[in-house]
């Protein structure tokens, strides 16, 4: 996501998560049994299951339930099947967006997508239809009391990021994929606390949303966060600063 609509959407989320931290913990389980079930149950040898684990930490999930999350996706213990299935589709204001779900019945989870969609004033897509406005991207959001723009610039630019930007309160570093380890690793060493570190789906370009539209748009963003199938809901929609104090104040 992009602008201030990203930063709204992560302190949603953060509230969400944190109210209802169980169900958040089930779904981070998801995401390493995937893991651990696709590319084996060694993080030094599996990036995404070492990417999961590290995630599942943050979210100070026990290490036990994480042992038995990758026990279950290496074999070692009894599971349910899930698969990863990416919907796509257009929510209010023509906004485009991509949601990362993992389900062991894929024939019950898409038309429940699709009615949240529906409901929502936007219509689920075909494959594809929207796939390509969207690239992976390492991603860390940092808020700017934890450090000064020169330093995070030199830091993580010499680790290999793309591009650091400031966004009020917050500082947002890109990375290839292949350089989210070596940027991680460097804002650790440095001591840098983020707010999230994580491999998305990056929009290429924007859609400026009205108060009207935004409002809309972030009620959709919800209720597919609120699905226990859904990992990631990823959109391409910008909000103003003046839309954003509007729909603060309202």
């Amino acid at each position: 996501m992009s602008g201030h609509s990203h930063w709204a959407t992560i302190k949603r989320a953060k509230a969400a998560n944190d109210a209802k931290r169980g169900k958040n913990w089930s779904k981070l389980a998801r995401a390493i049994i995937v893991a651990a079930k696709h590319g084996g149950g060694n993080p030094d040898e599996n990036l995404t299951l070492r990417y999961a684990i590290d995630k599942a930490r943050a979210a100070n999930m026990p290490n036990d339930t994480i042992s038995n999350a990758v026990k279950k996706g290496a074999g070692e213990l009894q599971a349910e099947s899930y698969e990863t299935v990416m919907y796509e589709g257009y929510g209010p204001g023509g906004v485009a967006f991509m949601v990362e779900c993992m389900t062991d019945n894929r024939h019950r989870t898409a038309p429940e997508m699709r009615k949240i969609f529906e409901r929502a004033g936007g219509q689920m897509g075909a494959l594809n239809c929207v796939a390509w406005m969207f690239e992976k991207k390492g991603t860390f959001v940092i808020e700017a009391a934890k450090t000064d723009e020169d330093t995070l610039m030199e830091l993580a630019l010499e680790a290999g990021a793309d591009d650091v930007k400031r966004d009020g309160d917050f500082f947002q570093v890109t990375s290839d994929i292949s350089s989210f380890s070596p940027v991680k690793a460097a804002l650790a060493k440095k001591g840098i606390e983020t707010v999230s570190g994580e491999l998305a789906m990056m929009p290429k370009n924007s859609i400026t949303v009205t108060a009207e539209q935004a409002r809309k748009v972030l009620h959709l963003m919800e209720v597919l966060e609120e699905h226990d199938d859904v990992q990631n809901v990823y959109a391409n929609f910008d909000i103003p600063e003046s839309v954003m104090a509007e729909l603060n104040n309202s």
